[in-house]
């Protein structure tokens, strides 16, 4: 462990917040309401407003969500190849002890720390509103840095370096996701085509606006059982 994740998970780990504070805690980093159902939302509100760049910004917000399933693509490919780290809640060596509960859950002990999905998906989905609306967008920045990716860090689910690198692969995705050059070879044209099948496309959207608030949970557990099993 480098000396910041030294320093900040001790710091962390000595704060002494009162019972309820730390139930609280963990239900914002435990519940979808807290992180997807905040942010995605947001997302339609910006496709559905109407302004005078209305074709720009919903070229930007198919952009950002592309680049938040790319986001968790990326971040289970590192997290699969790269050195295994654990959980500092599951490192009895640090001899430290946090409030979290979720290490009751099987899966956390066989996934890697680094980098963290939920800083990677959320923070690229924040700089995507960031894009389009600047003051929304740091509040969009400011709630996922309070609300998502802190929380984290105090429940001993995630080191602050898991934090930092997963939040500015999830901005540089976004970054290059959202540029001119690249989205013009994709934005447009998918675009033309939910224009032209409103219905359908509608029915997509809410999919897989469904799936990344819960950060397709379901599909990774089920395809990392059929692994396991092969």
């Amino acid at each position: 462990m480098n000396n910041i994740d030294a320093v900040f998970e001790s710091y962390l780990a000595r704060l002494n917040f009162c019972p309820l504070c730390n139930h609280a805690i963990n239900a914002v980093s435990n519940l979808y309401t807290f992180k997807g159902l905040v942010l995605i939302p947001v997302l339609w509100w910006l496709w559905c407003r109407a302004d005078e760049r209305r074709e720009w910004t919903r070229q930007i917000v198919i952009a950002t969500i592309l680049s938040g399933i790319l986001a968790l693509f990326i971040g289970r490919v590192l997290a699969d190849f790269l050195p295994f780290r654990a959980r500092p809640i599951n490192t009895p060596e640090l001899h430290q002890h946090f409030a979290s509960i979720l290490h009751q859950e099987s899966v956390l002990p066989t996934w890697s720390s680094f980098p963290s999905d939920h800083a990677m998906l959320w923070m690229s989905v924040a700089v995507g509103i960031f894009i389009i609306s600047r003051r929304v967008g740091v509040l969009a920045l400011l709630y996922t840095a309070i609300f998502i990716c802190v929380p984290r860090a105090y429940l001993g689910i995630h080191y602050p370096t898991d934090l930092l690198a997963g939040a500015l692969i999830g901005i540089v995705i976004t970054y290059g996701m959202t540029r001119d050059s690249i989205r013009n070879l994709y934005a447009p044209t998918v675009l033309r085509w939910m224009e032209r099948y409103p219905g359908l496309s509608a029915m997509l959207a809410f999919v897989l606006c469904l799936e990344l608030v819960t950060q397709f949970d379901e599909l990774r557990q089920f395809a990392s059982s059929v692994y396991k099993i092969l």
